[in-house]
């Protein structure tokens, strides 16, 4: 019984839990700061990520957890999803959009973020790499026991031809 969780995964699962609430109050705050000299589809971009970031990493790192913990593929394969196409892409285009008049403060943070994310996208898919080859080997495993019960012993084939040694 092989334990196929990812402790690197899970730590930095750990450490982003954290650092989440973190990252969202320094965001929000610069935000409220820096609101009154952004354009207004810039205003509404903004407004729209941080409603769309902070739903999608709490659903990301429950999935993260129950599908590195539990060894469950389904989980652990939406929390790599999720973090590869929302969350990386959004935080990028926060860090690298001048058009957004980034904060210093606001950059680093991102940073951290965006590291947090590049991480967990490498960790996840070898996890999930590990996890899918060794269950597959267990269903083969389990299907061959399953067949080999299933097969008539060689003395019964004899039997039923009638030849006998």
């Amino acid at each position: 019984c092989e334990i196929l969780s990812s402790l690197p995964l899970q730590m930095s699962l750990y450490f982003n839990v954290y650092f989440f609430p973190f990252w969202w109050l320094i965001t929000v705050a610069i935000l409220y700061l820096k609101y009154p000299v952004l354009s207004d589809y810039y205003k509404f971009i903004l407004v729209t990520i941080m409603i769309l970031v902070s739903l999608t990493e709490l659903i990301r790192l429950y999935l993260g957890y129950v599908g590195n913990l539990l060894e469950k593929v389904p989980e652990l394969a939406g929390f790599w999803l999720l973090t590869l196409l929302p969350q990386l892409p959004v935080i990028l285009f926060l860090l690298f959009n001048e058009g957004l008049k980034i904060h210093s403060l606001e950059r680093a943070v991102h940073i951290v973020f965006a590291a947090f994310l590049s991480f967990q996208v490498i960790a996840a898919f070898f996890t999930l790499k590990r996890m899918v080859n060794t269950l597959a080997t267990r269903f083969r495993l389990t299907e061959f026991h399953r067949l080999e019960e299933q097969r008539p012993g060689p003395g019964i084939y004899r039997l039923a031809t009638g030849s006998s040694s």
